[in-house]
């Protein structure tokens, strides 16, 4: 008796395991449709820097992407100001499958620089943000698990496929109401300790579809230090193409 009483909360256990595991998939294939067709864009941003002590730097960029359907999209990152980062760039090729592809380019050395799969937990150009959280958002990228709706928002769990990724998991809200975008991401380290917390604020819709914050803002727990995105300006009728996210590209803004 106590056998089968055994047996079937087990087979309860899994089944539970494998609805949660199904369901956090449906619900990062659903934030992955809804956000399909956008083609490509450009925005304008000013990156603000906090540190632990609350003294403030700011950063002007310009951000472009290109909509990949058979792959992971891809991204082209320019800084205009300071001077000090003025022309340093960023290329990521985003995959759903392989580790990502990413090149930094530095004006001081006039060189590009392959960012390997070992040093892309680390930060992106001296802000809270890892090179790593550059990517587009794959499903493949992760496995999933659900933990709760509560008001309408959707609680995933999310477990890197790479093994070099610097996070063990990340837990993701998601607002089903609006095309099941990201309202906030909690990063954790490999530890399995709170690193981040990122959150998304002050949402546009764009074309009657694409749900955009103007506001990303990441708490580094462990530092005391803050990244703020502050987006000035969306533009999705830019046509851009592959030859505008190539290593020479990075040299030409």
């Amino acid at each position: 008796m106590k056998n089968t009483v055994l047996t079937m909360v087990l087979l309860l256990t899994v089944c539970t395991a494998s609805q949660a595991q199904d369901r956090g998939l449906e619900i990062a294939i659903a934030a992955e449709k809804a956000d399909m067709g956008f083609k490509s864009s450009a925005s304008t941003l000013k990156m603000v820097l906090k540190n632990k002590n609350g003294q403030l730097s700011e950063r002007a960029l310009e951000v472009r992407t290109l909509e990949l359907v058979e792959d992971g999209d891809k991204s082209l990152i320019v800084f205009s100001s300071p001077k000090d980062v003025k022309g340093t760039s960023t290329l990521t090729y985003t995959h759903k499958i392989e580790p990502d592809d990413q090149w930094l380019y530095l004006p001081s050395i006039k060189r590009v620089k392959r960012i390997s799969s070992s040093n892309k937990s680390g930060p992106f150009v001296g802000s809270e943000f890892a090179y790593e959280d550059l990517s587009s958002q794959e499903v493949e990228k992760y496995t999933y698990k659900f933990l709760k709706e509560q008001n309408n928002y959707l609680v995933v769990e999310q477990y890197p496929v790479d093994p070099k990724s610097g996070y063990t998991r990340r837990v993701v809200t998601y607002n089903q109401d609006a095309g099941y975008r990201i309202e906030s991401i909690d990063f954790y380290d490999r530890k399995n300790a709170l690193l981040k917390t990122l959150t998304y604020a002050d949402y546009n819709l764009y074309k009657n579809k694409f749900w955009r914050a103007a506001e990303l803002h990441m708490v580094n727990h462990q530092s005391k230090k803050e990244t703020q995105l502050q987006f000035l300006s969306y533009d999705f009728d830019v046509n851009l193409t592959d030859d505008d996210f190539t290593q020479n590209a990075l040299k030409r803004n």
